[in-house]
């Protein structure tokens, strides 16, 4: 079976059928430590430099002016598809669990060959967010930081010595003044198709001959998620009760633009699944309370889940770090069928929710900050996960991704005891 063929028949809860073997992805930093301790550096990754859309290319700027010495040389890069630079350490690399192509994240190959991973999910090429984009601009640099607006149209810093995702600085809708003109230049309903990729066609036949699951949504694409990118986390939370009629607006604008996008794409291909991301829980629960999520979230995530479901499309997951407990019984109510990555750390417990919601489909969920404390812990922490296969509806990998505190080691005494695993279901 390929990797498109396992990922189905594990979210149908095949008990005959192992799981894809993923990982949800690799910081740059860990496999800089990987390739120095004995991973043969085959295909150092590229980082993708062209833009393609705010999904795919968001961030994409930054991790190639950090390191140019001059804006000629960044021009010169910044055109070609992809480019060899050293990664910054905040980088990540896809490993199959998170979607590619995401925020700039290269793709890895020399772990996925070591370990035989199965192909990488990946999120169909169409602009989901603002549409055109906005222009590229560096506003600042210095010895610390460098400021620029991205495509998404936010303001954001970044640091060179933490070499991290930027910070926000601004943010692109303040009021409704702002809201309506973005509405109206960026976020419209009569140019669904110019959202396609001028390459749509060939895309299309690959699409059809695919090997590997193909996702709807995708970052920053989310009823919470989105709404962060253009207004901002702390400016969003007293806007739902400042201005919930804006909240609302938006809402409706950008649900509606994903299922026009969404029913065009899904006339000429047929999608796996949909992946929302939200980021909506912090590692003491969720980040806004249950009334808030069934006022503005719960009626757009029906109204998402009940198109994609008249399609075909049976796996719906939400994207969201940290301790989601609380919010599992309301994306279950609004139609969501999985949630990933299932951070440990933050609270979560695989066994305990897969007890109390046998429905849901579940990624993730293996410490993956205690690989480093070697062999017993790593026995002791994937002795469950021989019982979640068995239930079905589920894909074990680390709950984000790896951290560069984690050794060649330990990471292979773990991948290859869980590919054992992996490889006994159903048998």
């Amino acid at each position: 079976m390929n990797s498109r063929e396992i990922f189905l028949e594990t979210m149908r809860f095949n008990k005959k059928v192992g799981p894809n073997k993923w990982e949800f992805g690799i910081w740059g930093a860990t496999i800089e430590r990987w390739y120095d301790e004995g991973l043969n550096k085959k295909n150092y990754p590229k980082i993708p430099t062209n833009i393609i859309n705010t999904t795919a290319s968001l961030y994409t700027a930054i991790w190639t002016r950090t390191w140019q010495k001059s804006r000629t040389l960044f021009e010169k890069i910044y055109n070609e598809p992809e480019t060899e630079i050293k990664l910054p350490k905040g980088i990540a690399l896809m490993s199959g669990g998170l979607y590619w192509p995401t925020q700039g994240f290269p793709l890895d190959k020399d772990v996925k060959e070591y370990f035989q991973f199965d192909s990488c999910q990946q999120v169909v090429c169409a602009e989901q967010f603002v549409c055109p984009n906005f222009k590229i601009k560096f506003l600042r640099e210095d010895e610390k930081y460098i400021d620029y607006i991205d495509i998404d149209g936010a303001t954001r810093r970044y640091s060179k010595s933490q070499q991290v995702l930027p910070g926000g600085l601004d943010w692109i809708v303040k009021d409704w003044d702002s809201w309506n003109k973005l509405k109206e230049e960026r976020i419209r309903l009569d140019n669904i198709k110019e959202r396609l990729p001028k390459n749509w066609d060939e895309l299309v036949a690959e699409y059809k001959n695919r090997d590997y699951p193909l996702a709807l949504g995708g970052y920053p694409n989310g009823l919470f998620g989105s709404l962060t990118h253009l207004i901002g986390y702390e400016n969003l939370f007293f806007f739902y009760y400042d201005h919930p009629d804006l909240i609302k607006d938006m809402l409706d604008r950008l649900t509606d633009v994903w299922i026009a996008l969404w029913e065009e794409i899904m006339s000429q291909v047929e999608i796996d699944a949909c992946n929302i991301w939200e980021d909506v829980s912090s590692g003491k629960g969720s980040m806004i309370s249950p009334a808030i999520f069934k006022e503005f979230l719960s009626p757009y995530y029906k109204k998402i889940c009940d198109f994609v479901k008249s399609k075909g499309v049976n796996v719906i997951f939400v994207d969201t770090d940290g301790d989601c407990n609380e919010l599992i019984p309301l994306f279950l109510e609004s139609g969501v069928t999985g949630l990933y990555p299932m951070e440990v750390s933050a609270g979560m417990d695989i066994v305990a929710v897969r007890k109390k919601y046998p429905e849901l489909q579940i990624m993730g969920g293996i410490p993956k900050s205690e690989i480093a404390n070697g062999e017993k812990r790593i026995d002791e922490f994937l002795e469950p996960v021989e019982w979640m296969l068995k239930q079905g509806g589920f894909i074990p990998f680390g709950d984000h991704f790896i951290p560069p505190e984690v050794p060649w080691k330990e990471f292979k005494y773990y991948r290859e005891k869980l590919n054992h695993i992996i490889d006994k279901t159903g048998k």
